[in-house]
């Protein structure tokens, strides 16, 4: 069962499915994310609360479109600084729905991080995550060739399992890095006495920088991404170029995965809301016009109610 839920994401028909099982071929679990900087605290739960404002996003992932049983993606998530004395501490909670096929995924998520200032303009950040995991697999509308073959139930099954994740992340205003594992306890998720599945478990490295071009508005916004759960590898690489003046922002951006695909991205900012979109075209296997198609929305404000100022009032006999 597990080689089934990780290959559904490279192969879109069942019987292509199978033949992938026969031959003991793997993928990864989790969903990748083409415009993954935008998303940083769903690989890295260290992240939560790290900007010093409440940040909202919702993400769609439209997988090779045009494909029967094409996988789908949605994740809802915030984070924010939770301030007490000091240091700064961060938390977030996210939910995530992830169908392919037969099968269904969903994972509820609370961060907490504890950051505390490393340098002069440094920081490092430390983060846990404690998850419900479910999984799904229901074959009501799946047409088999050989009727009650043993590697498919015969009615929709569940299970779950708690779920952990951890992380590092070390950020400065020119550049950033993180390191996290997630289902840090490889879950084994029981549906029934003949079907479960392990949820292998997986490491992740981020890591970029801010090069802002002498005497203009425009920043440069390399960065990349490494996972792995130690039998398979996936490598990103991404950049964009970012015009930011007061509170908007515009940008376009490339990306690459060896092997794999090439990403074009587009979006803004306008105080504080956020819009991107993503097309991930396939270099190898899928025609270009079956990529994935990704819609970011977030909304981003200042929370912070300690600093000086905040929350004054003048009264109207003194203005």
């Amino acid at each position: 069962m597990r080689y089934l839920h990780c290959m559904t994401r490279r192969i879109l028909t069942i019987i292509v499915l199978l033949t992938t099982i026969t031959t003991g071929v793997k993928a990864q679990w989790d969903v990748q994310f083409s415009d993954y900087t935008a998303l940083k605290s769903f690989y890295n739960p260290a992240v939560s609360g790290t900007e010093g404002k409440l940040n909202v996003n919702a993400a769609y992932s439209m997988q090779f479109l045009g494909y029967e049983n094409a996988p789908g993606t949605m994740y809802i998530g915030g984070d924010l600084p939770v301030y007490f004395l000091s240091p700064r501490h961060g938390a977030g909670v996210s939910l995530l729905s992830d169908q392919i096929g037969m099968f269904t995924t969903t994972k509820i998520s609370l961060n907490y991080a504890y950051n505390m200032k490393i340098g002069k303009k440094g920081r490092l950040a430390i983060g846990v995550q404690g998850a419900f995991l479910r999984e799904s697999v229901d074959p009501k509308d799946v047409e088999l060739d050989q009727t009650n073959d043993p590697a498919f139930p015969t009615s929709q099954v569940n299970g779950q399992h708690v779920d952990l994740a951890a992380g590092v992340y070390y950020y400065h205003p020119k550049f950033w890095a993180g390191l996290s594992t997630l289902h840090a306890m490889a879950p084994t998720l029981v549906m029934s006495e003949k079907y479960e599945v392990t949820v292998p478990r997986s490491y992740y490295f981020m890591g970029g920088c801010n090069i802002r071009l002498k005497n203009t508005f425009i920043t440069l916004q390399p960065s990349c991404m490494v996972m792995t759960d130690l039998t398979s590898w996936r490598e990103d690489i991404q950049c964009k170029l970012a015009y930011e003046y007061e509170e908007k922002k515009l940008y376009f951006g490339v990306g690459y995965s060896p092997a794999t695909s090439a990403t074009f991205m587009v979006g803004g900012m306008f105080h504080g809301i956020k819009l991107g979109y993503s097309y991930q075209m396939y270099t190898s296997g899928v025609n270009m016009i079956n990529g994935t198609h990704e819609l970011v929305i977030g909304y981003q404000t200042e929370l912070d109610l300690f600093k000086k100022g905040r929350n004054l009032h003048k009264s109207v006999r003194w203005l």
